[in-house]
């Protein structure tokens, strides 16, 4: 190849590499090959940015100098907005500033909610702690949202998309949680009020309740009553289906007491009124081989010690229908539920939202709740159990919904100083249920988009020895094909050189 030649192919390559430069920064794009598709914008998202008609401001306050690990939040950051600024055609401008670099900025920052966090860093041969900024600010007209700190644990599209919904919602719609049957308190709820309040106001409500219209409400909560449901109570729910109202139903037609360590049936007239509508809620309790433990303390001497004891009666339920509300779940504990079935006609349509697994068994009353008992194959005989159900209703051509899961506080957090550690799948069911019922889905796929739950100890013993070889042996497999490869190159090339008349 001539010099001339050659010029003209540099030429041509830079060419293209501008051009690409130039097409990149106007159209965004990157390959998604994770699972659940991590790293891929979803339709939620597209739907508010596509909605955005006044402008919104994201100011990112970062630390300048971060470390590796959380610089690499920092660019996803960056690469989210541009996306998002992006199908919001230029609505969503951003920028980033160091907190660290300037004491007004820091100020500013501490003021607007930005939580500066201590990290350990290491630094030659020493470990020194740092002040790290890692939150932002969104703003849009007088409104403003924060993002105290950018988890890199959690969803980051989650967080950004549910801040700019809050701020350019102009009405919440009303959800309503029934009290006045030993309902657990709407404080009792805190991680499932803190993700309902992003875009609805909600309140409580009882059903004995002349001031409030009821049939203002796009959903009502019914969960873990204790009580006993009066008949005008039954009736004002009735009329409240009636009218297009939907419901979300959490209880426990059964009870594990554990001070007497007995099964106990409960009465609250809920599953009576349920079963008028077509739903069995047997009073019966679903043990699962596949559970949760408890603590069971023994004496060993003059110690005490502490050991974790599976309990059948904590189901972990893994089987969800491909549906909504369940979509991306992978793990939700329940206790002591009962199995739902359909017995109604087919007027109305129902469907299984989530099951045990086939190793499961139901007992009939008495039952002793048996923490070391020893529990063989022959107790898990009765397969799937469905333990949360929907169903849709057709009243003369008002339709409503209601969705019942046979565990009333499967979502409760407690009002105590130390609330009680949920599943985080746990408030998504619930989270997702009512968000459903009111015709709100934009952003359940978000919450959801993730790995909650990938224990090691429930891979098979093959699948980890596959994965172990697979990932030793496959860069050497991939050497050994790169260097054929190109001994057959080569050989061929060495051919053609001794070929009489060959021309370089």
């Amino acid at each position: 190849m001539n010099k001339k030649s050659y010029f003209k192919s540099v030429l041509l390559l830079l060419g293209v590499f501008i051009v690409i430069v130039v097409v990149s920064e106007r159209y965004y794009m990157r390959f998604d090959l994770t699972e659940g598709r991590q790293y891929s914008m979803s339709d939620a998202t597209r739907q508010i940015l596509n909605g955005i008609n006044e402008p919104i401001m994201v100011t990112a306050y970062f630390t300048g100098d971060l470390p590796p690990d959380l610089d690499k939040v920092k660019r996803s950051f960056n690469d989210l907005l541009v996306e998002y600024s992006n199908l919001s055609d230029g609505n969503l401008v951003f920028k980033f500033v160091n907190p660290n670099a300037d004491q007004e900025i820091e100020s500013e920052a501490v003021s607007s909610g930005i939580r500066p966090v201590l990290f350990k860093a290491r630094d030659k041969d020493e470990v020194k702690q740092q002040k790290v900024f890692m939150g932002a600010k969104i703003t849009m007209n007088d409104k403003k949202e924060v993002i105290p700190f950018i988890n890199p644990e959690g969803s980051i599209e989650y967080d950004l998309t549910t801040a700019i919904k809050k701020i350019s919602l102009k009405r919440k719609p009303l959800v309503g949680f029934v009290q006045g049957q030993g309902e657990p308190l709407l404080d009792a709820y805190q991680q499932v009020r803190a993700d309902l309040e992003v875009l609805y106001t909600v309140r409580q409500v009882t059903l004995s309740d002349t001031v409030r219209n009821l049939k203002d409400y796009k959903t009502l909560v019914i969960a873990g009553p204790t009580g006993s449901f009066s008949e005008k109570a039954l009736e004002v729910l009735d009329d409240y289906v009636r009218s297009g109202g939907n419901l979300f139903i959490a209880f426990n037609r059964v009870i594990g007491n554990t001070q007497t360590l007995q099964g106990e049936e409960n009465v609250t007239g809920l599953e009576s009124w349920l079963l008028e509508k077509g739903i069995l809620v047997d009073n019966k309790f679903v043990i699962d081989a596949n559970c949760g433990t408890v603590n069971v303390t023994q004496p060993t001497g003059r110690f005490n010690m502490t050991t974790q004891v599976k309990f059948p009666f904590l189901p972990s339920v893994k089987n969800f229908a491909d549906f909504p509300i369940t979509k991306g779940l992978e793990l939700v504990m329940l206790g002591f539920p009962s199995p739902i079935s359909y017995v109604g006609d087919s007027t109305s349509v129902f469907k299984s939202l989530a099951t045990t697994s086939k190793n499961s068994g139901l007992l009939s009353m008495p039952v002793m709740l048996e923490v070391q008992k020893n529990w063989t194959v022959v107790d898990f005989q009765d397969g799937k159990q469905t333990i949360a159900a929907l169903l849709e209703l057709n009243n003369r051509g008002t339709e409503s919904k209601i969705i019942v899961v046979s565990a009333g506080d499967f979502a409760v957090n407690g009002t105590g100083q130390r609330p009680r550690r949920l599943q985080p799948d746990n408030v998504s069911l619930m989270v997702n249920s009512i968000e459903w019922l009111s015709d709100q889905t934009g952003l359940m796929d978000l919450r959801t988009k993730g790995i909650t739950s990938r224990p090691i100890d429930q891979i098979s013993d093959s699948k980890k020895a596959f994965l172990k070889w697979f990932n030793f042996l496959l860069p050497m497999v991939l050497v050994i094909i790169y260097g054929v490869i190109r001994m057959n190159v080569r050989s061929k090339q060495r051919k053609r050189r001794m070929n009489q008349g060959y021309v370089k």
